[in-house]
């Protein structure tokens, strides 16, 4: 049932999966309005969709759309997002927890964020969330305090959240410090050590390594049977032939925080920046490993999805990792 229906909108497929208590999967759309190019946004959000629907689960994109947060979107409502962030990027905001209300009172339009994201599909009644890599501690944090939404959100919504790891860009030690604080498990999809977004490998190890998705799924509900308030995250390394080395990426990230600090970029502002930056730099290649592993993780959510919805119709005692 939608809770606030003037506020959130829900799509027939997403409100019907909802009623009858089919898998869904959520789905951000900043990658659409601020993470990458036209054409290749709408690509891949249209093809991060598909993957969800291919492994059985309802597909939810959440956007804000004219002061309305709507929570499932056709491939044409994706397209006309994707061009409208092409053609006049200025009328598109970057909504995270905070901006939400503000947004929705003055009916913006815009992308959600990771953070913003679980917020919606927590109140709506969603588990899974499938985004590229999420947000984190930054460099320099213990300097100026920049530290993601994301991380606090974890904690605060029982979504769990499929994804490549941190982005590379930020102080990932930082950030599982943070995660260990907060109580959010960090669990690695056939790995033992916690992807670094674009690179398989960051040198330091998740709590927990998990060989399929039933495992995932009986994990998070045995962590959400025990109280927990937040989420669980996954993490799942992007494929070898599409990887960049740590060793290079660490290169390019370097010059670009320089060039950040020199043109007073911070904020919000700040990760696009950089990821553009690195963008750049590999000639797209990090580009290509970004669509590769969002849709990789939108498959491995809707498979996860489908197994926790299966486990929820179980005897309690006969649910097992």
């Amino acid at each position: 049932m939608n809770p606030l229906p003037e506020l959130i909108q829900l799509a027939v497929p997403v409100r019907e999966a909802l009623d009858a208590g089919r898998p869904i999967v959520a789905l951000e759309s900043t990658i659409i309005t601020h993470g990458m190019p036209w054409p290749v946004n709408f690509e891949t959000a249209r093809d991060a969709q598909r993957a969800v629907h291919d492994a059985g689960a309802v597909p939810a994109t959440i956007a804000m759309l004219d002061g309305v947060i709507r929570v499932g979107l056709s491939e044409d409502e994706l397209e006309t997002l994707a061009r409208a962030a092409a053609h006049h990027p200025e009328r598109l905001r970057k909504c995270s927890v905070r901006d939400l209300a503000p947004a929705l009172m003055q009916t913006a339009s815009g992308g959600t964020t990771v953070a913003a994201t679980m917020r919606v599909a927590a109140r709506v009644g969603i588990a899974w969330f499938a985004t590229g890599g999420i947000g984190g501690v930054h460099r320099g944090a213990q300097e100026n305090f920049d530290q993601s939404a994301d991380l606090l959100e974890l904690a605060r919504s029982p979504v769990g959240v499929v994804c490549a790891g941190p982005k590379a860009i930020l102080d990932l030690g930082l950030t599982l410090e943070v995660l260990e604080t907060q109580g959010v498990p960090v669990l690695g999809y056939g790995t033992d050590e916690l992807p670094a977004f674009w690179s398989r490998s960051s040198g330091f190890r998740v709590d927990a390594r998990l060989e399929s998705p039933a495992a995932i799924a009986a994990t998070a509900a045995a962590h959400w049977s025990l109280g927990a308030r937040g989420g669980v995250l996954v993490t799942q390394a992007v494929a070898a032939e599409q990887e960049l080395p740590a060793s290079e990426v660490e290169v390019y990230i370097q010059r670009a925080l320089r060039q950040a600090k020199a043109a007073g970029v911070a904020g919000k502002a700040l990760t696009p920046y950089l990821l553009e930056r690195v963008l750049e730099a590999t000639g797209g290649a990090c580009l290509a490993a970004n669509q590769a592993l969002m849709v990789a993780n939108a498959r491995l959510a809707g498979e996860v999805a489908v197994a926790y919805g299966a486990l929820q119709k179980m005897p309690a005692d006969q649910r097992q990792c």
